[in-house]
């Protein structure tokens, strides 16, 4: 790693870790999501690991944070870490032909198609093939054979002409690996990636002996007043494209592998190669999400971040990276409404404003760290807490968790001051405390609560 990033301890400090939890929690349980794991790492270290809600809602079984999900398309950048490998070891060359390497396209006119189209998606090659209701649950995943015959199909773009996202293809690159190496997908992962990270959770496809330790997978709320399970299955020929199973601590170190300074995995020039943007994903959005070679790229404020989302049956992910300083946020939700994308982002910007406004000095208002938590009335939640420096009070059903935030500065124990916010609010008032908890924001009255009550409606 290199030398001058912030050691991990001065990324957060206790109590902004706190304010990150309970902002989660009542996120996941607020969606309605069955269960999720957050986790936080910088500079290679894991900063924050957390687990909320139920992994199985027959059971009332809480998600634990050893949980395993199924990151779905975070697997392609597994395949192009791979890749890139085989290439450093001039095994393979981004510019070799596809057919060079798979008998059975030799003489297709998508054999021509070279290995960096398929990695950034511009080989042209069908997204699922012409019937994809393997991702429903109607039939079984495509072995080789039948997805080389969904390939065979044809294209559906000229190579090389537009950014069109292929699960297809990335099917293809990892029956190339396969063929360079004479090596199924699973062990070339275990054997390149896992292992060398000593990744215990991850694998690099469905782990049938260890069915019960994955978190159960459910349907969204739009399909009914209950959500529906999804059994997990193999995504067999797919395995490239979506079928690596991990947990969020595990994805932490995976990503900080793919930070700047840390070759366990790849050398620096091929991990910019990896990231630089190749192609936008709407051409029509200059400043819009963007995709390299197997990993997407997307700005937040001053972060760009390369990473994933995934989206499997009855499980939506998505892992952050900002390469530069290190910083990973992954979020693991075990539905398909699952706001993964949503708690990523939440959690970087409270990351991102404690380390914009860090506390020197020891732990910040100590001496009023029992007044912190959330406070209710009929208008909504309040959460009295600390981000890096600062005491603010934040309205956690905002997916934006610093929206319409106020500071405030301590008076004494018993009363604080809204020194900055929305005009529209209570600015230069006092917040004061009752012997019952209770708090008097400006001139309204909050109660306190401690634990949210438990969410009927998402059981099945």
């Amino acid at each position: 790693m290199t030398g001058d990033r912030e050691p991990p301890t001065a990324v957060v400090n206790e109590a902004t870790l706190a304010t990150i939890d309970r902002w989660v929690t009542y996120r996941v349980w607020h969606s309605h999501v069955p269960g999720a794991q957050v986790a936080i790492g910088f500079g290679g270290e894991l900063v924050f690991s957390a687990a909320y809600g139920y992994a199985n809602l027959e059971q009332r079984a809480p998600m634990r944070t050893d949980h395993l999900f199924r990151i779905a398309s975070h697997s392609k950048t597994f395949t192009a870490t791979l890749i890139l490998q085989l290439v450093e070891q001039r095994r393979l060359s981004l510019d070799d032909r596809v057919g060079n390497h798979l008998a059975e396209l030799n003489d297709h006119e998508l054999g021509d198609i070279v290995l960096r189209e398929l990695l950034e998606h511009t080989g042209g090659v069908l997204r699922d093939g012409k019937d994809a209701d393997f991702w429903l649950g109607a039939r079984p995943f495509p072995d080789h054979d039948e997805m080389i015959a969904l390939v065979s199909a044809g294209a559906k773009r000229p190579p090389g002409e537009l950014f069109a996202y292929s699960n297809l293809g990335f099917g293809v690159l990892g029956a190339v690996l396969s063929s360079a190496t004479g090596k199924p997908y699973a062990e070339i992962v275990r054997q390149q990636i896992t292992e060398p990270l000593n990744l215990t959770n991850t694998a690099g496809h469905y782990v049938s002996e260890r069915a019960d330790d994955y978190a159960r997978a459910y349907s969204g709320l739009s399909t009914g007043l209950q959500r529906q399970r999804f059994d997990h299955v193999d995504t067999r020929a797919l395995d490239a494209a979506a079928g690596v199973t991990s947990t969020a601590e595990d994805l932490v170190t995976y990503f900080g592998a793919h930070a700047f300074g840390d070759v366990r995995l790849l050398s620096d020039r091929s991990k910019r190669l990896m990231q630089r943007t190749a192609n936008l994903a709407d051409p029509t959005k200059a400043d819009g999400p963007a995709y390299g070679l197997g990993t997407a790229v997307e700005s937040f404020d001053e972060h760009r971040t390369v990473g994933h989302g995934g989206g499997y049956p009855g499980h939506i992910t998505r892992s952050l990276l900002d390469p530069e300083n290190g910083l990973v946020v992954v979020a693991l939700t075990n539905a398909v409404d699952g706001p993964a994308s949503q708690l990523a982002a939440g959690v970087l910007k409270l990351v991102d404003d404690a380390r914009a406004h860090p506390a020197k000095d020891g732990p910040p208002f100590e001496d009023v760290l029992d007044r912190t938590g959330r406070y209710h009335n009929l208008w909504g939640m309040l959460d009295l807490c600390v981000v890096g420096s600062r005491l603010l009070a934040t309205h956690p059903a905002e997916w934006d968790p610093l929206d319409g935030a106020d500071e405030l500065e301590v008076v004494d124990h018993d009363q604080l001051r809204i020194v900055a916010g929305n005009g529209y609010g209570s600015i230069g008032e006092l917040v004061t405390f009752a012997a019952d908890g209770s708090m008097r924001y400006g001139s309204m009255t909050l109660r306190r609560v401690d634990e949210l009550p438990e969410r009927s409606d998402i059981f099945s």
